[in-house]
């Protein structure tokens, strides 16, 4: 049991699960793609201050691996959040963050596939449960609109976050031996760049909101803490444990994000959702529990 490893991990995906719950208030006070580029802002303004001689250490190596470094802030920072945002326009925080429970199931599929990462039957069946769990939350409690393709779009939008995120937490093995501070900065600047079109997209097409008072401390959160604080804690949760393990704690973003909801948004609570959240909590406890003797 690595303790450090578990309790950086819960409180990255408290974060996370306040996120969803920040999107959420956003709506109507700052637009998804202003949101997602304002937080990349602040990140990149307080990483300029703190991060700079590092990265002036490691330059050599970040001027080899720029392509790599900034597509990390590509998909995982600017893919993940601009998915995440767009669907709080149209579904509930509480779906968005039980389905965010998809992202371990990918990265086992995708660790399999592509590496051939030893998996033992019990994460098969953990996997498979938390899968279950995603499912009904998508289907809004009905697995036939699932056979026919019919999803609200914001479930539709939370699928494709889940799986922009998986592929970014995958792609973490293959990042170079830097510094970690090195690491965040250059994916943060990839991130700015990246969002950069998207905010452009929306001021073109007469959907940008600027930021009211609201919106401003919703940026103010999102560019501190899970731009920074919960990225940082992610890449060393996932350097102690491995991604397969790491990924399984994305499950508990539900439990910090249905609690907040409820508290912050006043959302309703309905059995699906405690069914769901049964089946998840379930499937992590059965993958840890029975994870292969030597991770991946």
């Amino acid at each position: 049991m690595n303790l450090q490893a578990y309790v950086i991990l819960c409180i990255t995906t408290l974060i996370w699960g306040g996120n969803s719950v920040a999107g959420k208030l956003a709506v109507g006070h700052v637009s998804p793609m202003m949101l997602t580029g304002m937080r990349w802002v602040i990140a990149c303004s307080i990483l300029l201050a703190f991060a700079a001689p590092q990265v002036r250490r490691d330059w050599p190596v970040i001027r080899k691996n720029g392509a790599l470094l900034l597509g990390y802030g590509l998909v995982g920072f600017t893919g993940f959040n601009a998915f995440l945002y767009s669907a709080l326009q149209f579904t509930s925080a509480i779906n968005c963050v039980i389905e965010q429970a998809g992202i371990p199931m990918v990265i086992f599929v995708v660790n399999f596939l592509l590496f051939r990462t030893k998996v033992s039957p019990a994460q098969i069946a953990g996997f498979t449960l938390t899968l279950f769990g995603v499912a009904l939350t998508a289907s809004h409690g009905d697995l036939t609109t699932l056979l026919t393709l019919d999803l609200n779009k914001g479930d539709a939008l939370m699928m494709a976050a889940v799986l922009v995120y998986a592929a970014y937490t995958v792609a973490l093995r293959f990042k170079p031996e830097i510094h970690w501070k090195s690491l965040i900065a250059v994916s943060a600047f990839g991130a700015l760049l990246s969002s950069l079109p998207l905010v452009s997209w929306e001021i073109a097409t007469d959907r940008m909101i600027w930021p009211d008072m609201r919106g401003w401390v919703i940026v103010a959160y999102a560019g501190l803490l899970p731009s920074l604080v919960s990225q940082i804690l992610y890449v060393r949760g996932v350097e102690l444990i491995g991604p397969n393990r790491a990924g399984l704690f994305i499950n508990t973003i539900p439990i910090f994000g249905m609690v907040l909801s409820i508290l912050l948004i006043g959302e309703t609570l309905q059995t699906f959702h405690l069914i769901a959240m049964a089946l998840v909590l379930g499937g992590i406890a059965v993958a840890e529990r029975g994870r292969p003797k030597d991770p991946a």
